[in-house]
Formats: structure tokens, C-alpha cells, sequence
């Protein structure tokens, strides 16, 4: 099932490499595949987990048969919940489940090899430094890049800062590093810097290409959503992987106890 039985991490660093590939891999099911994902957690099927692996890849699976397994499992029948709630806050419950399968991971390689006090602090402190997938899932990325961005009353125009929108200007919605003058400076880097990628998480940096969605407002590398500069130009409105597979599915609605009462 899960790689951990063929690769064990035995360093504070082998261990954090282990954590930010597992956490990759979900974020990547959970955002970029989320069709995908979504397909696979049929509410018909047994109970099943999302799986993150250390080489960024994800899997819904069964759990694993064995008792106690090699490593913690992560929440059990995820796919039980998916059409009785909205789907945004189905995969935000799975993304706080994923971080806690994660710490749960993390910190039972620290224990199973001798992690000391100091081991376990630096551990979680390089840890901490990351955006949860909640965070990267749910909001806390959409929202700080609403917060930082000066969006004008036309309502047709959606382009954030001029600065954090460098194109032509029909294309506000994308950057891309450039060292000439027209290079972002000390105090948009300060500005931008929280901004979170929407597909693997990390941070704004000023030498990369990034791209928002026009549809749901969050930015991505344009690495992490395979869109270079040169097609950017020609993009009038971009949708990112998860609002381009997006359709109207049905919901079941489960009535309250009171309201199924004759």
C-alpha cells in the first residue's frame, strides 16, 4: 500500500523530504486532480483513504489489512461523506484530515528512530513553515492574494496590482520574473511574498512565472499548471485544472431528523 514500508527516512532532513512529498502529492489530488479524485471516492465503494507518497504522487486506496500497519493510516471512509455535504467543504475536511496524517507520519519516523527533544522542535518548526493543505485547499491562499491585490470598480476587469499583473493589457492576471526594469522591487516582493501557488503551496517568489485563475482567483507557477509566458500572451481568460474540469453535479441533500418526521 503506502511506500513507507520500503523507505524509512532517519533524519530530521530525510524526514521533512518525506513529509513535503507526501503533502504534494495530496495537495496535488486535492486541487490540480481534483476530478480525478473526485471520481475515485465513490460513496458505493468500501472505505477508502487518500494516500500521499514521498515521491509526490497521490492514491485512493483500502487501507491496509495488517494490524498494527507499517505506518499510521490516514482518516478512514472519505468517500462515504462525498455527496451528502458541498464539495468545497468535503475536500476541506479531507485536507484537515491529510494534516494530521501527515504530523501523524512525520512524527512516528521521530519516535521510531530516536528523535531527541531538540530533533522533534526542529522538525516541527520546518514543518510549520509550510502552508497546511487546509490552507492551500480552502482559503487562506485566495484570500491573501484578494487581500494584497487592488482590483479597480470595472467590473469586467478582474487584474490585480500592476505590478503583480506584468503583460500586455488585456493579460493582468499573469507575472513573470524579468531582472530589466521592469523587475519587481523590494516592496513588491514584501507585498507579494505570502501569496501561495494553488498546486503545490509554496510561496510568491519574484524569478518565477506565475498565473492567477479568472474564475477562482488563486495563483499558480506556471511550472505547476504546465502555462508558459510565451501562451499566457494569448490567453484572454484563464481557468486553472480544477475550475476547467468543474461541471454541475448532483447533490443529495440528507433532511434533518425533524423535517423527515410525517
Amino acid at each position: 500500500m503506502d511506500e513507507g514500508g520500503q523507505y524509512n527516512p532517519r533524519t530530521v532532513e530525510e524526514v521533512f523530504r518525506d513529509f513535503k512529498g507526501r503533502r504534494a502529492g495530496m495537495i496535488r489530488a486535492l486541487t490540480t486532480d481534483v476530478e480525478e479524485f473526485y471520481q475515485q471516492c465513490d460513496p458505493e465503494k468500501e472505505n477508502l483513504c487518500l494516500y500521499g507518497f514521498p515521491s509526490e504522487q497521490w492514491e485512493v486506496n483500502l487501507p491496509a489489512e495488517e494490524v498494527p500497519p507499517e505506518l499510521p493510516e490516514p482518516a478512514l471512509g472519505i468517500n462515504f461523506a462525498r455527496d451528502g455535504m458541498q464539495e468545497n467543504d468535503w475536500l476541506a475536511l479531507v485536507a484537515v484530515h491529510s494534516d494530521a496524517w501527515l504530523l501523524s507520519v512525520a512524527f512516528y519516523f521521530g519516535a521510531r528512530f530516536g528523535f531527541d527533544k531538540a530533533d522533534r522542535r526542529r522538525l516541527f518548526t520546518m514543518i510549520n513553515d509550510l502552508p497546511t493543505i487546509f490552507e492551500v485547499v480552502t482559503g487562506p491562499a485566495k484570500k491573501q492574494t484578494k487581500d494584497k491585490s487592488s482590483v479597480s470598480n470595472h467590473s469586467s476587469n478582474k487584474s490585480k496590482s500592476n505590478t503583480k499583473g506584468r503583460g500586455s493589457e488585456s493579460q493582468g492576471k499573469y507575472t513573470k520574473a524579468k531582472d530589466d526594469e521592469e523587475g519587481l522591487d523590494e516592496e513588491d516582493e514584501d507585498e507579494h511574498g505570502d501569496t501561495l501557488c494553488g498546486a503545490c503551496g509554496e510561496n510568491y517568489a519574484s524569478d518565477e512565472f506565475w498565473i492567477c485563475c479568472d474564475m477562482c482567483e488563486r495563483w499558480f507557477h506556471g511550472k505547476c499548471v504546465k502555462i508558459t509566458p510565451a501562451r499566457a500572451e494569448h490567453i484572454k481568460q484563464y481557468k486553472c485544472p480544477s475550475c476547467s474540469n468543474k461541471r454541475a453535479r448532483p447533490r443529495l441533500i440528507p433532511l434533518s431528523c425533524e423535517r423527515a418526521r410525517p
